[in-house]
């Protein structure tokens, strides 16, 4: 189960939407249906927790790069909505590399059908550079200059972390009323 909503900064306040994701492919398409909630280029938030296992952050102001803070890169990895968010760039891989095994590297030479445990090990290591962290990844900063330090949202548990960003924002009545 996933809770997604966008919390849109106008000069009256926030206002607040739910949103299906299920269209949204790319984090290209999630920011452009944030920009969509915001005509005068305000800044928008996409605000997205699963299932209290992990909660993300997507800021979008006007016409710049979103911004990413995702709180558990592991929990968001098993899950579409947080593939979504996890980024080559944000997780400090190559953009474009492809996460299975460089079939022109490989040493094919006739043994694979009975490799000692060895030959296994040697391949852990480029698995444990491609693995993800079960830490926070992204712009950590993200909600500065909204009220909300980079050390409170590092320390904001999942389950509630949503309605306490809100709180802070001014915005927990409007997200009550979507969620």
């Amino acid at each position: 189960m996933y809770f997604a909503a966008l919390l849109a900064r106008t000069e009256d306040g926030w206002e607040a939407s739910d949103t299906e994701l299920d269209d949204v492919e790319t984090l290209s398409d999630l920011a452009d249906l944030a920009r969509e909630a915001s005509p005068d280029e305000d800044t928008v938030l996409v605000l997205i927790e699963q299932e209290d296992a992990w909660f993300g952050v997507v800021r979008v102001d006007g016409e710049d790069d979103p911004r990413i803070y995702v709180s558990d890169a592991a929990a968001a990895q098993r899950s579409a909505y947080g593939e979504l968010l996890l980024t080559d760039e944000l997780l400090g891989r190559e953009p474009g590399a492809d996460d299975g095994p460089d079939l022109d590297s490989l040493d094919l030479d006739g043994t694979e059908d009975g490799e000692s445990a060895s030959d296994e090990d040697d391949e852990e290591p480029a698995a444990a550079a491609d693995a993800v962290p079960h830490s926070p990844v992204g712009d950590s900063q993200i909600l500065d200059d909204l009220g909300i330090s980079e050390k409170e949202l590092r320390s904001l548990d999942a389950e509630d972390a949503l309605g306490t960003i809100a709180e802070a924002l001014g915005a927990s009545e409007v997200l009550e009323t979507v969620r």
